[in-house]
């Protein structure tokens, strides 16, 4: 059977075609000729770029996942999804790996997450009436993935940082807004589409869970670490009392922008201490996750060189005015800015496509309302058909029943969400 092209190859091919025609009648070869080596420069020093920061935060994560992150979240939010998965029976191993797969993407643990996520979707598919078919709960469980359920957008601040914006954490706020709009959406469309006669109603046995709570004997160096905490706790709040007085009226503004600039290294701090306490080997937990770091930084050199030079040539081809001009009643309309749109429409489609043309728009102006609103969108929203594709295909199923319409309304969510906070907060 023949493989069907993926979107993302149609969308770039038809720019580097489209540029060529362009610049043939405009007569800008020569400028679509050097933007093309420039872009292919810029992607790969900014690719080289990411290494160290990509290293250092995935390093991080690692330390928090060791540290049982993943387990005290996944207490947190068990309430809930049991309510949202009413037909996983009592105990089913599917529950405990649906809140594992929502609490990695949460941390932004995507590599974690999906292994996760295709287990959970292994065991909804055991107890699955209909093979082949799209369960209520599968469906629902896909829409939640693609709606991006994520606390910290870590590769978003760090394409941020490399690039040199002010602030590059700042976007967090607007995004987990964004995020929570779009889960949202997510959930309230996924029932509104469910069909009644397809209920689950399936009696299984509960599945014993695999692991078990170890508890440690406690000793005293146990206290000692919650001790050092505490004292770094008391001096960051004295701090901030201290800097709180300095400022003659503490307005949001303010708040908001003390907030962006203490945030990373109190999670930096905060992380590594976490995994002090829980006596993880925080050092060699940090460089073993920073070689993923690494890898994951070189890894996407031949998509972000792709995307960047597609855009460079269209750009300046003087393809991007004409379809700027072309779609300015739309962007006019609702207030986004022309350069932002191609990644509204490959978001869904592409994860490396629409990471690239993140990064570029990052790269060109870091501290531009173009950048912010990129950067909450690609980390609010998620590429849809990739995880139903993942995910169902790993499964056997064929018919998808509504996930498509939910996951699409969700992302439709996200990005009007994303703009409309990026206006809130850009100016802040």
């Amino acid at each position: 059977m023949k493989e069907k092209t993926s979107p993302i190859n149609t969308i770039w091919l038809g720019m580097i075609l489209i540029s060529v025609v362009v610049a043939a009648y405009t007569g800008h070869m020569e400028e679509i000729t050097k933007a093309s080596f420039d872009s292919a420069k810029s992607a790969v020093t900014l690719a080289i770029g990411l290494i160290g920061a990509m290293a250092l935060w995935l390093g991080l994560m690692k330390v928090l996942e060791a540290a049982g992150a993943l387990n005290f979240i996944s207490k947190l939010i068990y309430p809930v999804m049991k309510r949202l998965f009413p037909h996983i029976p009592e105990g089913h191993a599917a529950l405990s790996a649906i809140i594992m797969n929502v609490s990695a993407n949460m941390l932004g643990l995507g590599n974690a997450a999906t292994p996760i996520g295709i287990k959970a979707m292994k065991e909804l598919d055991e107890i699955n009436p209909k093979k082949g078919t799209a369960t209520d709960s599968m469906v629902l469980f896909l829409a939640i993935n693609t709606s991006s359920v994520t606390i910290l957008p870590l590769g978003v601040i760090t394409i941020r940082a490399v690039a040199g914006a002010d602030s590059p954490a700042n976007i967090i706020i607007p995004a987990i807004l964004a995020t929570i709009v779009s889960t949202t959406v997510a959930i309230l469309a996924c029932k509104f589409f469910s069909d009644k006669s397809n209920v689950e109603n399936v009696k299984a046995e509960p599945v014993k869970e695999t692991s078990e709570e170890v508890k440690e004997p406690k000793d005293r160096s146990q206290l000692y670490k919650v001790i050092i905490f505490v004292i770094f706790s008391v001096l960051i709040a004295v701090s901030i009392a201290i800097n709180m007085t300095k400022v003659e009226t503490i307005t949001f503004d303010t708040f908001f922008k003390g907030f962006s600039n203490w945030l990373v290294p109190l999670l930096i701090a905060v992380f590594l201490l976490v995994g002090y306490i829980k006596n993880v080997k925080v050092y060699e937990v940090l460089t073993d996750g920073a070689k993923e770091g690494f890898n994951t930084a070189v890894r996407i050199i031949p998509f972000m060189v792709a995307i960047f030079v597609a855009i460079g040539m269209f750009r300046s081809s003087g393809a991007l005015d004409i379809f700027a001009m072309v779609i300015s009643p739309v962007t006019d309309f609702i207030g986004m800015p022309a350069d932002v749109l191609p990644l509204a429409i490959i978001r869904p489609l592409s994860g490396s496509g629409s990471f690239g043309i993140m990064s570029e728009i990052i790269n060109n102006d870091p501290n531009s309302f173009s950048s912010y609103l990129a950067s909450i969108m690609q980390g609010s929203t998620e590429t849809t058909f990739y995880v139903v594709a993942v995910y169902f295909g790993a499964v056997g199923i064929v018919k998808t029943r509504h996930v498509i319409k939910a996951a699409l309304l969700a992302d439709l969510a996200g990005i009007t969400a994303s703009l409309i906070f990026a206006k809130i907060f850009f100016e802040i």
